[in-house]
């Protein structure tokens, strides 16, 4: 059995990273969508929110599932789960330049691998930080959210 994790904050998931983690199911025969926290960032859901968002937009893929990530390092979560890899989307060279150190350092910690997917050009430009920037100030973000999504920021 093949299980690979994704990680990421994903407040919310967006399109991009839901071709990303479909992606990893294709490769993978698990894939843990794992929602971290960031304490230095500020949220507009909840972890438990958020979560609940991830399983309901991409839960009926084959084997994936979302979980939270928890306090700690990804490498030792990956290690608990007993995932073998991390996958990332990556948009640009500026996110290889900066998942790079990671990777190396998560390899260095516990051996998981880090497994780079290059993102749909559809979706380079996509970061859930600008797209809850354009819906706040009355932009039309509809076609880069899920459905689920989309319903949670309009009550926001």
């Amino acid at each position: 059995m093949r299980r690979a994790v994704c990680p990421g904050s994903f407040d919310p998931i967006h399109n991009g990273h839901v071709e990303i983690i479909a992606r990893a199911a294709s490769l993978f025969d698990e894939v843990i969508v794992a929602v971290s926290t960031n304490y230095a960032k500020k949220y507009r859901f909840t972890e438990e929110e958020r979560v609940a968002i991830v399983e309901e937009t991409v839960g009926g893929l084959r084997g994936v599932t979302a979980l939270p990530m928890g306090n700690g390092l990804l490498a030792d979560f990956c290690k608990e789960q007993g995932a073998e890899a991390i996958v990332k989307g990556l948009r640009s060279t500026v996110d290889y330049a900066y998942e790079i150190p990671m990777a190396t350092m998560n390899r260095h910690l516990t051996g998981v691998e880090t497994v780079f997917l290059q993102a749909d050009t559809r979706f380079t430009h996509l970061s859930s930080s600008l797209l809850k920037e354009v819906q706040v100030l009355g932009g039309d973000v509809t076609e880069y959210f899920p459905r689920a999504v989309m319903k949670r920021l309009l009550k926001k």
